[in-house]
């Protein structure tokens, strides 16, 4: 008999319908163990997939997909989706190289009707979906799921705000786990809490407008006045609620793990001829009881031992290395300031936020008002450093421009998870950062390889710099470092023989990758010099003119090309007189998809075997054909 008795037979999103209602607890459990099997070895997001089992099933039995549309904000938590719609036979290669992704995918599935992978856009999409069955005359329902994280960002409430004139169906599921990944913070999750609506609200705002409208003249008159009214008689009749004035109409709080209760919800809220929020209570880690002591830590998690919970890895890396130096350097500075967008665990700040609580601050999801906010801080003196992970830092482009560097206030951006990322795929990489950075003027970007590069450097932007600063690390630790190399300079530093014919530029944790390929050259008779960028904007002087000496250049960079450092660089040691050839290796016009850091570094040629490769192949091009590769 197979493991998975009731999952295993669920083909299709209209076989969850099949499903007798006296199985649903056994289905739901079915779900939860697969979800935990699979997570403890691929990793990835846990918590939040448990705490939406039955809001998912209740919601399969009740609409009808594809047909009807749902969009997951974020998307983080659409295992269960994915399990219920053709992919349980497959799902074992979640979030692996050419497996079922970690979030939606419209090239993976039918049911997956938008991709995400970002807070706050599933109202926005969905309405837009919603619209684009209206004008072509469909007949069907379109569902958007956000948390209550989510829902503090401010994308969220510009599409309530222009869906609640929708006249036709429109359904936001609010997703009320009280977390986004740390614990919610802000007026609206405390709005959450005391919003709650009496079993009499929608049977006596029917009745009365049903009442009214058999009233000539008079009852249409008091009934668009009753609408319309902000006194306290429209509280009575119709419990105003912040959704109710967006236009939406607000049935709740549903039990979010009671399947019986959510289609009764689902089932009513598909009779409103107009926008409805449906908020359902859930708990986030549901039936697993690490992550239900620990949601935060198992909202994305690496491989777990599934008896215990623990981790099977509990090295530290460049995260936690960043909350202690700058815990160390506020202990000392009273204006040193630290912000996170909901990410205080995830970027290392758990420490400063105990130690320094009067001047960490959490805005919530909303890295633009994060960046904002920070530069209010840093107008009055303050030194505010605000951490984020790379691609969530991309939202904030006009406000890094218009309120940092123009504004010229000190904002210092410590940038986590800079770089390939891995097995979050398309939608996480970090590696726009950079490129999007070096557009801005006046902006300063240091990119060390190791904890000691990065503490320096962060010292270096709090108190050496002006305006714009950012320091980026990679995810994880440390990689290989040569016993012979000391970092000299926070600028750069050169490793090798500095009279050789061939030069290696790179920066970040790429270091560590060219060291190796300098050995693996050496074997071949190759003598290899390796320039250390550290401070790759503005890139020093010196090390242009260094570089410039150079025969050949090689430029690896793990971030896309258009707009990089290495284009850069390219320039100006062309303007120093370099006659040699100069080759570009970083990433193309394209995304990087799901895969290992490992696997992703190999396939663009960034690891040690890749450089290696590329250097012995353009040197071979260079006797047979002349080939000037950029």
């Amino acid at each position: 008999m197979s493991e998975y008795p009731i999952l295993s037979t669920i083909k299709f999103s209209h076989d969850v319908k099949r499903v007798d209602e006296r199985q649903m607890d056994a289905l739901c459990s079915e779900i939860r163990d697969k979800l935990v099997e699979v997570v403890s070895v691929n990793g990835g997001h846990l918590s939040p997939n448990l705490g939406v089992v039955e809001l998912t099933v209740a919601m399969h039995r009740v609409f009808d997909f594809p047909k009807d549309s749902v969009v997951w904000d974020v998307g983080h938590q659409s295992y269960t989706h994915k399990l219920l719609t053709g992919r349980f036979d497959s799902f074992d290669t979640l979030r692996q190289k050419d497996g079922v992704s970690g979030f939606p995918k419209k090239e993976e599935s039918p049911y997956d009707d938008f991709n995400t992978g970002h807070s706050s856009t599933s109202i926005s999409a969905a309405f837009g979906i919603a619209n684009a069955k209206a004008m072509r005359g469909e007949n069907s329902h379109t569902i958007a799921v956000i948390g209550d994280g989510s829902l503090t960002g401010g994308l969220a409430f510009e599409a309530m705000n222009n869906a609640g004139r929708f006249n036709k169906n429109f359904i936001v599921v609010l997703n009320d786990n009280k977390m986004s990944i740390s614990k919610n913070v802000g007026a609206i999750p405390r709005y959450l809490t005391t919003v709650r609506i009496q079993p009499w609200y929608i049977r006596v705002k029917k009745v009365t407008e049903r009442g009214l409208s058999h009233i000539p003249l008079l009852g249409r008159l008091m009934k668009g006045l009753l609408r319309r009214s902000k006194s306290k008689i429209k509280n009575i009749v119709y419990k105003n609620t912040l959704f109710d004035c967006f236009g939406f109409t607000y049935l709740g709080p549903i039990d979010g793990h009671n399947v019986e209760e959510l289609e009764n919800a689902f089932l009513a809220a598909k009779k409103v001829n107009s926008p409805v929020l449906l908020h359902v209570v859930t708990k986030k880690g549901k039936g697993y009881r690490p992550a239900e002591d620990k949601p935060g830590e198992f909202h994305g998690i690496g491989q777990f031992d599934i008896d215990s919970g623990e981790p099977m890895s509990s090295h530290k890396g460049f995260s936690a290395e960043f909350g202690k130096a700058l815990c160390t350097f506020a202990d000392k500075d009273d204006k040193i300031c630290a912000i996170t967008a909901a990410m205080a665990t995830g970027t290392g700040l758990s420490d400063f936020a105990k130690t320094h609580k009067n001047r960490f601050f959490d805005v919530g999801i909303a890295e633009e008002h994060a960046v904002t906010f920070g530069c209010g801080l840093a107008s009055k003196g303050y030194r505010p450093v605000f951490a984020v992970y790379s691609t969530f830092l991309q939202r904030a482009y006009d406000q890094l421009i218009h309120d940092a560097a123009l504004g010229d206030n000190h904002l210092v951006l410590a940038i986590d998870r800079a770089g390939i990322v891995g097995s979050d795929g398309e939608t996480h990489q970090g590696v726009f950062d950079v490129s999007m950075l070096n557009t801005i003027p006046g902006a300063v970007i240091y990119s060390p390889c190791y904890f000691e590069g990065m503490r320096k450097s962060l010292h270096t932007a709090l108190y050496l710099q002006k305006g714009l600063a950012a320091v980026r690390y990679p995810r994880g630790g440390e990689l290989y470092r040569p016993k012979d190399f000391g970092e000299e300079s926070i600028d750069y530093n050169i490793y090798g023989n500095p009279n050789a014919h061939y030069l290696i530029v790179t920066y970040g944790r790429l270091f560590s990758y060219a060291c190796k390929a300098r050995t693996i050259l050496a074997e071949q008779g190759l003598d290899i010099c390796i320039l250390k960028l550290c401070k790759i904007k503005p890139v020093s002087r010196e090390a242009v003119f260094f570089a410039s000496r150079f025969r050949e250049i090689w430029f690896f960079e793990e971030g896309v090309k258009n707009g990089g450092i290495a284009r850069n660089f390219s320039d100006l040691v062309g303007f120093r007189g370099f006659k040699g050839r100069y080759h570009i290796k970083a990433i193309g016009d394209e995304f990087v998809k799901q895969m290992s850091v490992d696997e992703a570094l190999a396939m663009l040629k960034l690891d040690s075997d890749g450089m290696a490769e590329v250097i012995t192949r353009d040197l071979q091009d260079e006797e047979t054909t002349g080939y000037f590769n950029t």
